[in-house]
């Protein structure tokens, strides 16, 4: 799949289904689940590898999972879902040549077609503009934005008249710059209505009601795997405790053999 195909689907009143993924098992589950669209995002940073924010996560981290969520699909290549890569914090903050040659590197270098990119700011826009002239397919992801909480927080976007008005502006910026959807991260559901209305690329939603083209979720957090479980997403089974409790059953049994 390419990311054109996302287009299409809105075209088509087809709604997109995302999920996120870190390794080859959740790569080959994601898979096996049907969805259009795998996000190796930077949650991983928390999901996978302990931190307590997506700031610390680098470039080699990305691409080296992004390779190993690719090699737990076991379809053929072409029906595999989009895989979309998070460019980490301060690969594209760092100006047009280096956020070049960063998402350079995730692509060449994994099975991701297109990169993720939060914000939209006079130079993030610049960014992105010169990405999608490289070649590079560009996703954008306005509204709450992980990589900038210790500005902004992790507190819901979009609830003043004028932070609403910005939000709008911005998205219809990045269509007008090239991206082929952008993520929606815990805005008002009116907000996202009235955003994906006005524009032709798909818009993906977390958090941001059902008026979206599309919907997004940390796998983690559907699965019940984390111990904080953000306000916009209740797990649908209880996994961690699921899992710890059936293996503590088995260490119990395994100590009375």
């Amino acid at each position: 799949m390419l990311p054109s195909d996302l287009i299409k689907f809105k075209e088509k009143s087809h709604k997109i289904i995302a999920l996120t993924a870190w390794d080859s098992i959740s790569g080959s589950i994601i898979e096996q689940a049907n969805v259009d669209m795998v996000l190796v995002g930077d949650s991983l940073a928390m999901v996978c590898l302990g931190y307590q924010s997506t700031l610390p996560l680098t470039l080699e981290n990305i691409i080296y999972h992004t390779n190993a969520v690719s090699r737990g699909f076991k379809n053929k290549v072409e029906e595999h879902p989009l895989v979309v890569s998070d460019m980490p914090f301060l690969t594209y903050q760092c100006g047009e040549d280096k956020a070049v040659e960063y998402a350079g590197k995730i692509i060449q270098n994994t099975n991701a077609k297109a990169v993720k990119v939060e914000g939209a700011d006079p130079e993030i826009q610049k960014v992105i503009s010169r990405l999608i002239r490289m070649g590079i397919p560009v996703m954008g992801h306005l509204g709450l934005t992980p990589q900038s909480y210790l500005n902004l927080g992790l507190k819901k976007q979009g609830e003043s008249l004028e932070s609403q008005e910005k939000i709008k502006n911005e998205a219809s910026i990045l269509e007008k710059l090239g991206c082929f959807a952008i993520v929606l991260e815990h805005i008002p559901d009116l907000l996202a209505k009235e955003i994906q209305s006005t524009l032709k690329i798909p818009t993906i939603g977390i958090g941001a009601g059902n008026f979206c083209d599309g919907q997004v979720r940390v796998t983690a957090d559907l699965l019940g795997l984390n111990d904080d479980q953000p306000p916009f997403c209740q797990p649908i089974i209880k996994g961690k405790e699921l899992f710890k409790d059936k293996l503590k059953e088995w260490v119990e049994s395994e100590r009375l053999n």
